[in-house]
């Protein structure tokens, strides 16, 4: 399935999917902040740690299957494929952006 999305999340889970954290850190802005599995992540180097951390544990793909807008929130259902406990899942993705860059994203069931 072919899922609309803003180039700066469209690119975000391209990068995901191939496990390229650079190109990955380049889609958030400096000061971006990152929730996720309760905690929060601040700043781009904890960010690109994160993520290095999270692909090595779950050996995780994403698939996007639905996006909408919500005020200033653009809200992505995606389907999670990894190595973890009910596999796969179905997550929403909620950004934030400023002009072409992730301001904030928040992981949540």
């Amino acid at each position: 399935m072919s899922v609309d999305l803003l180039t700066p999340i469209a690119i975000y889970f391209a990068a995901e999917n191939r496990g390229d954290t650079d190109a990955l850190t380049r889609c958030f802005a400096e000061h971006a902040v990152v929730r996720d599995e309760g905690q929060t992540i601040e700043g781009l180097a904890a960010i690109k740690q994160w993520m290095v951390e999270t692909k090595r544990k779950y050996q995780h793909s994403v698939e996007p299957l639905a996006s909408t807008q919500k005020d200033d929130k653009t809200i992505v259902t995606n389907r999670l494929t990894g190595n973890f406990p009910g596999s796969p899942i179905d997550l929403q993705f909620i950004f934030r952006l400023e002009g072409d860059k992730i301001t904030s994203l928040e992981i949540r069931s």
